[in-house]
C-alpha cells in the first residue's frame, strides 16, 4: 500500500505540477497562456515542469504549423484521471483549514 501512495506523491511533488494540470484541464493552451494563469511561476520552471509532465505522460506537447510556429499543450486521458484526486485534495484542504483555523472564513476556490 505504501509504494503506490509514494509513487503518486512523487508524480505530483512540487509546487507547480497540480496548478499546471488544473490549467490544462480547461483546454489546450500555449506556454504563455499557462504562465499567465499560474502566478509566480518562472518561464524556466514552467518549461522544466512541462517536460516532466510530458515524460510522465500526463500531457502532450504539439508543434503548431503556423506563422510564427507555436507549441500547444494538452492534458492526456492519463492526466485527466488525476482530476478526481485533485478535487479530493482540495476538499480535504478546505476541511483541514476550517478545522485548524476555526475563526477564519475559508473560501473554496
Amino acid at each position: 500500500m505504501i509504494l503506490p501512495v509514494r509513487e503518486a506523491l512523487e508524480v505530483l511533488n512540487g509546487k507547480w505540477k497540480i496548478p499546471i494540470i488544473m490549467s490544462l484541464s480547461f483546454g489546450n493552451k500555449r506556454f504563455k497562456q499557462i504562465a499567465e494563469e499560474i502566478p509566480g511561476i518562472t518561464d524556466k520552471m514552467l518549461s522544466k515542469e512541462l517536460k516532466d509532465l510530458e515524460s510522465l505522460q500526463l500531457l502532450v506537447r504539439r508543434v503548431i504549423d503556423s506563422s510564427p510556429p507555436g507549441v500547444e499543450y494538452s492534458i492526456t486521458s492519463h492526466g485527466r484521471s488525476l482530476e478526481k484526486v485533485i478535487f479530493e485534495l482540495k476538499e480535504w484542504g478546505i476541511a483541514h483549514y476550517k478545522k485548524t483555523h476555526p475563526n477564519i472564513i475559508c473560501e473554496s476556490h
